[in-house]
C-alpha cells in the first residue's frame, strides 16, 4: 500500500474488509435491480420497436467509458465518499475547491435517496402481482417497513456487510439466469420470432429517432447506475489501486450481456407491440413460456432483486456525508462512526430514513429527475477533473490510467451532454435550477461563515462544521 492510500486509511479509519468478488457482488447487485424487469417496456416504447436495442448499445459504451473516468479517479483516490473525494481531492488547487464538492453534496441530498426509493417503489410495483387491490396507504406502509429493514441489515461492520452482499448477488444471478435461458431455449427451438420485426423507417435518421435515442440512453443509464457503487466504500476495498477498476470493468460487461440477452429474449416471445405497454413485463414473458406457476416464481425472484438493489447503494451512499463529514463540509454528527463496528451509524440513520421519505415520489418523475440532477455536477464535473488530475496535481499518484485518453472521456462528455440535452425541458430546466440554487446556497454559506467564496485549498473551516 502507498504511503497516499496509507494516509487515506488512517484519515477515514475505515475496515478494508471487500475483495474483487465482494465489490463485483456490490456493483452488479445495484445495477440489477428492479430497473430492467420495469424499464424494458419504456425502452421499446421510446425506439418504437426493436431497435430499442441501440439504447443498450449506446448506454454500454457510454458506461464502459465513464467507467475509465470512475476507475482513474477512484484508484488515484482509494478513500469513502466516491465523487465527493474526487471532486474535492482533484480541484484542491483550483479556485472551485470548495465549490465543487459542496455542489455534489447539494444534488445527492435529494437524488441519492431518490435511487434508494426508487428500488422500494419497484418492489411495490411488482407486488401488484400477488396483491392487485394494494392501495397508496398500503403501498406506502410497505416502502416504510422496506426501508426499516434495509437499515437493520446495513447496521453492521463491513466484513458481515459483505459476505451480505454475496447472498443478495446470488438471489440477483437467480433471477436472470431462468430468464435468459428461457429465452435462448426458446429462440433455438423456434427462432427469433418478432425480436426481427422492424416498423418501416425504423433506422432511418431523423429528429425523432435521435429525441427516442437519447431518452433510450436516459433508461439504459439508469439501469446501467451503479457500475460505480464501489468507489463510495472505496475505503473499505482491499488492494483498491487494482480492486476498483477491475471491479467496475466486470460489472459493466456483465451487466451489459444480461441486459440485451434479456430484451432480446422478451421481444423473441412478447411482440413489442405488446410489450412496450407492459407493467408486469417479465411475469407475462414467463407465463408465456411455462404458465401461470413460472410467472408466479419469477415475480417472486424480481421482488427479491428489487429489493436487494437497495442494499449497496444505501451502504455506498451512506458514506458519502460521513466523508463529507469529516472535511469540514458537513454537520460533525455525520463523522461519528459506531463505538464498536467502526461504521458511519448516523449517516447511514439519516439518509435511510430519507430514502423512506423519498419512496413516496411517483416512480417516472424519480427517474428522469434524478438522474438529469446529476449529470451536470457528478458525471460531467467528474471528465474534467481527470483533466485536471493529469494537468495540475502530479503530486497525485494514479495506478490506474485510462485507455486510449482522452478518447473515452471525450466519448463520455459527448454521451452524458446527450442524455442531458434529449431528456425534455422539463428535466433540463430541473438539472440546471439544481445547480444554480447551489451555487447561490454555497455563496450565502461562505458569506454567513466570512469565508472566501471561491478559494484554493477550500476546505470549509473548521468552525463552520457542525453549524
Amino acid at each position: 500500500m502507498s504511503d497516499q492510500h496509507q494516509q487515506i486509511k488512517q484519515r477515514y479509519g475505515l475496515v478494508r474488509g471487500l475483495g474483487l468478488l465482494e465489490a463485483t457482488a456490490l456493483n452488479m447487485t445495484n445495477m440489477v435491480g428492479f430497473g430492467p424487469f420495469v424499464t424494458i417496456p419504456l425502452i421499446i416504447a421510446t425506439m418504437g420497436g426493436p431497435q430499442c436495442m441501440l439504447g443498450w448499445l449506446a448506454g454500454t459504451i457510454l458506461s464502459i467509458c465513464d467507467g475509465m473516468v470512475w476507475s482513474e479517479l477512484a484508484a488515484a483516490m482509494p478513500g469513502s465518499g466516491g465523487s465527493y473525494l474526487f471532486l474535492k481531492e482533484a480541484f484542491k488547487t483550483s479556485r472551485l475547491a470548495a465549490l465543487l464538492p459542496f455542489l455534489f453534496i447539494w444534488q445527492f441530498m435529494a437524488s441519492g435517496p431518490l435511487e434508494v426509493a426508487s428500488s422500494y417503489i419497484g418492489f411495490a410495483q411488482y407486488l401488484t402481482y400477488f396483491f392487485p387491490s394494494l392501495g397508496p396507504w398500503q403501498n406506502r406502509l410497505l416502502i416504510a417497513a422496506l426501508g426499516a429493514l434495509t437499515i437493520v441489515l446495513l447496521y453492521r461492520q463491513i466484513h458481515a456487510i459483505g459476505r451480505l452482499m454475496l447472498l443478495l448477488w446470488a438471489g440477483m444471478l437467480l433471477t436472470v439466469v431462468p430468464i435468459i435461458l428461457g429465452g435462448v431455449i426458446h429462440i433455438a427451438r423456434f427462432g427469433p420470432g418478432p425480436a426481427f420485426d422492424f416498423p418501416p423507417g425504423a433506422f432511418a435518421f431523423s429528429t425523432g429517432f435521435a429525441l427516442g435515442l437519447g431518452r433510450a440512453m436516459l433508461i439504459a443509464m439508469f439501469d446501467f447506475l451503479g457500475y460505480y457503487s464501489v468507489c463510495y466504500v472505496g475505503g473499505e476495498v482491499r488492494n483498491p489501486e487494482r480492486t476498483l477498476p477491475r471491479a467496475i470493468f466486470c460489472s459493466v460487461i456483465a451487466v451489459a450481456l444480461m441486459y440485451s440477452l434479456m430484451n432480446f429474449c422478451v421481444i423473441s416471445v412478447v411482440p413489442w407491440h405488446e410489450a412496450m405497454h407492459s407493467k408486469l413485463i417479465m411475469a407475462e414473458y414467463m407465463q408465456r413460456l411455462y404458465g401461470v406457476w413460472a410467472a408466479r416464481v419469477i415475480t417472486i425472484l424480481v421482488l427479491w432483486t428489487a429489493y436487494a438493489s437497495a442494499v449497496p447503494v444505501l451502504l455506498g451512499y451512506s458514506r458519502i456525508p460521513y466523508a463529507a463529514a469529516l472535511d469540514g463540509y458537513f454537520f460533525k454528527p455525520f463523522a461519528r462512526l459506531h463505538p464498536k463496528e467502526s461504521f458511519p451509524h448516523v449517516s447511514l440513520l439519516v439518509m435511510g430514513i430519507v430514502s423512506i421519505a423519498c419512496g413516496m415520489v411517483d416512480l417516472e418523475k424519480v427517474i428522469s429527475a434524478m438522474l438529469t440532477g446529476r449529470i451536470l455536477v457528478q458525471f460531467i464535473a467528474q471528465i474534467f477533473a481527470v483533466h485536471y488530475l493529469r494537468k495540475h496535481r502530479t503530486d497525485i499518484e494514479r495506478p490506474f490510467k485510462a485507455w486510449l485518453y482522452p478518447l473515452p472521456n471525450a466519448i463520455a462528455l459527448v454521451g452524458w451532454s446527450y442524455v442531458f440535452l434529449t431528456s425534455g425541458w422539463g428535466f433540463i430546466l430541473f438539472g440546471l435550477l439544481t445547480l444554480v440554487a447551489g451555487v447561490i446556497a454555497f455563496w450565502l454559506w461562505r458569506r454567513s461563515a466570512g469565508l472566501p467564496v471561491l478559494s484554493a485549498e477550500g476546505a470549509l473551516d473548521p468552525r463552520v462544521a457542525g453549524e
